[in-house]
This record gives structure tokens, C-alpha cells and sequence, in this order.
């Protein structure tokens, strides 16, 4: 899809009233520019962070709903659509506007294509590393092995191949653990012993519970462009709480910020750093909080919670990144280093247009490798989707509402729970929904569906905890994720208002709910034991049955 006169006389317009450059919209070259940098300084930091698994590229769409509590109320990351767009002097109907927010998502999609992939971020990457030899150091911020069938199947192994043809050198971790301890140590290795992957796994802030001794290597020192750049790796904070316990065993977690202060000192007085770096798996919120406590920090590297930040937010003399998922972004942050200090920087989130960049034909064999023995069964076409299907934004989004009808069909349930998981990719409309696209939403280790009743009270109190999770005022008791999603119910939510008292006027079926009824109550992914069908057999048998999917607006929440 071209862009027409009518239209760039339009943009220009627009960006003329948002203070925006008219040269950067002379012309629409789909998106080539924000290919081009120019570089700074002796040092580049190459970060992504969530790629869930995603190997080929996607189609994900930003969220419509982003809730800031407090401070962060209408500031970046909190803000989306039109907001964002003033917010980052973006301009409609662009390749930015695309690949940074959710608006006419399914029109530019279209005129863009899908982004990410491992074959095209390893062209953008090797282009880089070209251009600065000697000079880059590249990061992953974790959620790396889990969201798609072949990661499920392999347990991890595909992903962890790729990153080592990647050239991954530090990597920390959170849904990694969704495949158990042993595992993690047997790809990532441990304090002690290296494992298939061939950088460093780095997580300072998970011990053995009780004795408190490191389970693995805490930060390491790199030297990169002439000076030692020290990353230190920051696991997510909760894991333990995230995944059933059978899977990480007696470890402890943890945001540990006097150990994240005693780390930093510990790098610049024995490691003689220069720079000193925290990839983090924290969360945003957590990392704004962490950055204006603890002191030399140069730069957080963070990720958990998707968001795409457009430019870094600073926090005294510390730069906070976060780049985005799915393979989406790959961040790239110049900084010149002079005498152990950063003088001056230059940043941008690269989106990584897959129509722009080549495959690399190592990475692609590789892929195609992975792939083509389960190449029936991935492409196995369920339905065709006349509506846009999304999952992420605070509240539910309409893959949501496919899972939730599957689950409520199967097991003829009043109510229905799927957790608010930001990964997951997007159907545009006409697209086929195939069984990897249902994988990309389901493939846990955990995923069997559960049928039992529930009290009203217990509903409500479930939903009450899930929302304090989300919106407590002190990022760190926020464990990220969105709400909760629910079938068959509506709700109105104050995000500001104290735990147990932000919900009300839920209605299932329409009819207020009872706190004393007990209803009959569906879900998946739970953290106890469950031993109904996983949700992706659920979904594919719904999908199937259908064969052509058309999802009505379901206002289900009203937001206070």
C-alpha cells in the first residue's frame, strides 16, 4: 500500500503543528531512516529484551490501555495512541507511528509488513558490529525461551542455538525457568560450569534459599571499545511467585537493592569499570525506582514489561532503556567514554522492518532447521479472522476473548480465567489462525485447564489481588502483567483506589455477583495443579468448530 500525495500533505501538516521536522517526512521510504544512525562515542550497547520465541517475524501491536499510577499518570511509558504519539513528536499514518503505537495498526501492517525476526535482527546486527568493530557489546534482557511451539517442544534449545548464532554475549532471565532449575543450568549453566549457551548468564539476585550462596555468576567486566563496560544481570524479581514451585525449587529471588549497590562499588573498585550496566528483567516501574536509589549506575538495560521506550528516561545520571518484545526493537545506545565517565550519548529503538533487512542465511538455515520437522503441524489452518486479534493492553483484548469462549464452551462455565500475559501475537483481519499462532498464545510448561466451583467472594478477592499486582502505588509490589482476564463477566475498576476496594458492580451473565453463590468457574495456566486439557488443544478445537471468527466490541470494563 503506497502512500498518496493527499496523504504526505497530510503528515507534513500534522507534523508542522507537532513540532516535527517536515525533511523527515519528504518522502515515505518505508521506514529506511530509522535504519540509518549516526555514530557516537567508543562504545554501543546493543540491547533486546522479551522475544518470547518469536524466531520468524510478527505482528504485534501495541496496547491501547497503559495505566499509570501517581507520578507516572499521562507520562512515558504510560501513554498510548495520540498521547504517545505528542509524547515522542511522532506524526500519524508513519513507520514509527506503526511499529511505537497501536493506531491503524491493521492499515499499516499492511503497508509495513511484520518486524523482528531472528534471520533480520542478525542482518541489523552484524551491519552494526561491521561498523564498529571491537566497539559493540549485545544484550538480551530474558523471556527469551518461552512463547512458541518449537521452544515449548524443545525445551528451550532452539532458542538458545539462536542466540549463540546471534552472538548474545550476557543474558538474564525470567520465564527461562518456566522449564525448572536443572534445565536452566543444563542451557545457561550455573556459577560453576558453562552450559550450551556460550555467553555469560547473569543473575546476581538469585541464591539457594536459607544459605543465601549465588547460583549463578553475577556480573561480568567486558572490555569494548577501549574501556571495561561491567553488565550486572538482575533476574526477575518474582519468579518464585510467577511459576508453580515445583519448577524453581529451593531458589530465592528477590529486587535485592542494597546487593545491586554493593555489586556496582564491587565493579568500579576491583573490576575497574568504566561504565557499569543493569540488564534487568524488573519491570519498568521497578527500574525507575531502582535507578533513583542506587548510585553509579550508568545505564539499565531493562525489560518484563514490553514496553517500547521510545527515547531513555533519565534518573539522575542514570539512563533507563526498555526495548520493547517480540523481537520487535533492537535498542542501540552510543555512549563516549572518556576518563571512566560517559560525556555524551545517543540513542534510538531501532525497529527491525523486516522488509528492510535480508535474512542472514546462517540464522535462516538455522530456523528452517528448527522448523521443518514440525512444519504440518505448525501451518495447520483453524479459522480464518474477520476481527483484529490482540491480547496486550491493561485489560482484555480480543484473543483474550477467544481463549476465554473456548474455555467457557468446553467446560459449559459461568465464568472464565486466562491470566494477563503481554506476550502473545497479532491476527490481522482476513488472516489465517493457524496452531502456531495458538501456541503463540499457550505454550507454557503449565498450561492444563481447570473446572471447579468458586464463591463469589473468592471471584472478587481473586481479581482484587490481581489488580493490586498491577496498580499497588509502590512499584516494588508490582509484579507486572495486566488484569486478569474474564469470560462471561464485567466490572468497573478504580486503579487508584487502595487493595479491595478498586472493583465493583461485577455482573456475570449480566446479574450482580453474589458473594455467597457458588458459580461454576474455568481457566488454565494456574500455579496449582490442574489436569484438564492444555488450553492449546482447548483453543484449537474451539477454532476449528468455528472455521470463521468474528468478535463484536465487548466493553467489559469501565475504567474509573
Amino acid at each position: 500500500m503506497e502512500v498518496t500525495r493527499r496523504d504526505l500533505l497530510k503528515l507534513l501538516a500534522v507534523a508542522g503543528g507537532a513540532g516535527i521536522s517536515p525533511r523527515a517526512l519528504a518522502a515515505d521510504d518505508g521506514g529506511r531512516h530509522l535504519l540509518e544512525f549516526q555514530a557516537l562515542g567508543n562504545v554501543t550497547l546493543l540491547h533486546m529484551t522479551d522475544p518470547h520465541a518469536s524466531l520468524l517475524p510478527v505482528f504485534y501491536r501495541e496496547p491501547d490501555t497503559l495505566i499509570g499510577i501517581g507520578a507516572e499518570r499521562n507520562y512515558p511509558p504510560f501513554v498510548t495512541g495520540e498521547a504517545a504519539l505528542r509524547a515522542w513528536r511522532l506524526a500519524p499514518g508513519t513507520p514509527e507511528a506503526y511499529a511505537y503505537t497501536h493506531l491503524d495498526f491493521a492499515e499499516l501492517a499492511a503497508r509495513y509488513g511484520r518486524l523482528g525476526g531472528y534471520a533480520h535482527l542478525a542482518t541489523l546486527v552484524r551491519r552494526i558490529r561491521d561498523e564498529r568493530p571491537g566497539r559493540t557489546l549485545l544484550l538480551d534482557g530474558g523471556d527469551t525461551l518461552q512463547g512458541s511451539a518449537t521452544a515449548l517442544w524443545s525445551r528451550g534449545e532452539d532458542m538458545v542455538r539462536a542466540m549463540n548464532l546471534l552472538g548474545v554475549e550476557a543474558v538474564t532471565a525470567h520465564w527461562e525457568f518456566m522449564y525448572g532449575v536443572e534445565r536452566v543450568r543444563e542451557l545457561f549453566g550455573d556459577a560453576e560450569h558453562r552450559g550450551l549457551f556460550t555467553g555469560d548468564f547473569l543473575a546476581h539476585n538469585v541464591s539457594e534459599a536459607g544459605f543465601g550462596d549465588r547460583i549463578f555468576k553475577p556480573y561480568t567486566v567486558r572490555a569494548v571499545g577501549g574501556v571495561n563496560v561491567a553488565v550486572i544481570g538482575q533476574a526477575f524479581p518474582y519468579t518464585v511467585v510467577a511459576h508453580p514451585r515445583r519448577l524453581v525449587g529451593d531458589l530465592a529471588f528477590g529486587i535485592r537493592e542494597d546487593q545491586v549497590q554493593a555489586l556496582v562499588d564491587e565493579a568500579r573498585d576491583r573490576g575497574k569499570a568504566d561504565v557499569v550496566v543493569l540488564l534487568s528483567h524488573n519491570g519498568i516501574s521497578v527500574d525507575l525506582k531502582l535507578a533513583a536509589r542506587v548510585t553509579g549506575l550508568d545505564v539499565i538495560l531493562g525489560g518484563h514489561t514490553h514496553d517500547a521506550l521510545v527515547e531513555p528516561i533519565r534518573v539522575r545520571h542514570t539512563l533507563v532503556v526498555n526495548s520493547g518484545s517480540h523481537g520487535k526493537f533492537l535498542s542501540r545506545l552510543d555512549l563516549d567514554v572518556r576518563s571512566g565517565r560517559i560525556v555524551a550519548s545517543r540513542y534510538r529503538l531501532i525497529p527491525v522492518l523486516a522488509r528492510l533487512l535480508p535474512e542472514d542465511p546462517a540464522m535462516a538455515r538455522l530456523i528452517r532447521e528448527v522448523r521443518s520437522p514440525h512444519d504440518a503441524k505448525l501451518t495447520e489452518r483453524l479459522a480464518v479472522s474477520e476481527s483484529l486479534l490482540y491480547r496486550r493492553g491493561n485489560f482484555n483484548g480480543p484473543f483474550d476473548e477467544v481463549i476465554l469462549d473456548a474455555l467457557l464452551k468446553r467446560a459449559d462455565a459461568e465464568i472464565a480465567f486466562s491470566p494477563g500475559f503481554r506476550w502473545g501475537l497479532t491476527i490481522l483481519p482476513g488472516q489465517a489462525i493457524t496452531l502456531e499462532d495458538v501456541y503463540g498464545h499457550t505454550a507454557l510448561t503449565y498450561a492444563n485447564t481447570w473446572t471447579r466451583e468458586m464463591k463469589g467472594a473468592d471471584v472478587h478477592r481473586v481479581m482484587e489481588d490481581v489488580a493490586d499486582n498491577l496498580f499497588h502505588p509502590d512499584p516494588y509490589y508490582r509484579q507486572g502483567g495486566d488484569m486478569v482476564r474474564l469470560g462471561g463477566v464485567s466490572y468497573t475498576i478504580d486503579p487508584a483506589k487502595p487493595v479491595g476496594r478498586r472493583i465493583t458492580d461485577v455482573r456475570v451473565g449480566g446479574r450482580p455477583l453474589d458473594p455467597a453463590h457458588r458459580y461454576k468457574a474455568t481457566g488454565w495456566a494456574s500455579l496449582g495443579e490442574a489436569s484438564g486439557p492444555p488450553a492449546w488443544d482447548v483453543v484449537a478445537a474451539h477454532l476449528r468448530s468455528v472455521g470463521h471468527l468474528r468478535l463484536d466490541p465487548r466493553p467489559r470494563v469501565r475504567v474509573v
